[in-house]
């Protein structure tokens, strides 16, 4: 169960990174152009 729980955890750390990755090149080109 716990394993279950550090699984998903991971699964949401990286879904979280992605996120802002894509949030902060979104907001370089909104500033480029």
């Amino acid at each position: 169960r716990l394993k279950d729980f550090r699984r998903v955890a991971t699964r949401y750390d990286k879904l979280a990174a992605n996120f802002l990755s894509a949030v902060a090149i979104a907001a370089i080109i909104a500033f480029w152009v």
